[in-house]
């Protein structure tokens, strides 16, 4: 016969502890690893707000710089180089002149007995009496007789390209050089 002094009858719980042991011990790894996840996330989110402040504090720079470039285009003497410089923004974004079509253009205009020397473009001129998008061309052209400077000018005065031309400047021929050359300026409308 058994006798049992305890209070409570003898139970088999080891299988049960090991499961436990090894649940808790499942559960604490989890727990390690999350905690190098978060330690790792926060280094991550602190080298990435660092490169953010990098980031802002060149943007205010910029903006400063900006304002300060602003201001100085804001003041009335810089407004008429401001506004030559929008509408050749203007042009160059539309691709509206283009060196191919200028020289074609003045080839068909060209006596045959004048060289065109050296041209500047573009210029906004003065005025504009048409309405259309026209840039103001500074020429040097040279020729052996200063009679085709006359027929130059009737030409570019009778093309719906070219505006009425004026000579700016001329110079006689030199020992070195028997053209007589001349400055004009002349509006261009190219077409688009």
């Amino acid at each position: 016969m058994m006798i049992n002094l305890a209070s409570q009858p003898f139970r088999r719980e080891r299988a049960q502890n090991a499961v436990w042991a090894l649940a808790s011990l499942v559960l604490i790894c989890t727990l390690l690893v999350m905690v190098a996840i978060i330690f790792r996330e926060r280094a991550l989110a602190s080298d990435l707000h660092r490169g953010i402040a990098q980031q802002q504090a060149q943007l205010e720079k910029a903006e400063r710089e900006q304002a300060h470039f602003s201001s100085v285009l804001a003041k009335p003497e810089n407004e008429d180089v401001f506004s030559t410089n929008v509408f050749l923004n203007q042009l160059i974004a539309r691709r509206a002149i283009s060196w191919t079509h200028v020289f074609n253009d003045l080839e068909t205009i060209m006596p045959s007995e004048m060289r065109l020397i050296a041209v500047r473009l573009p210029q906004v001129p003065a005025e504009d009496q048409s309405g259309k998008d026209t840039v103001q061309l500074d020429m040097v052209v040279g020729a052996s007789n200063p009679g085709v400077l006359i027929a130059l000018l009737k030409r570019l005065e009778a093309s719906n390209l070219f505006g009425a031309a004026s000579v700016i400047s001329q110079q006689p021929p030199t020992q070195n050089d028997p053209l007589y050359k001349y400055r004009v300026t002349v509006n261009y409308a190219q077409k688009l």
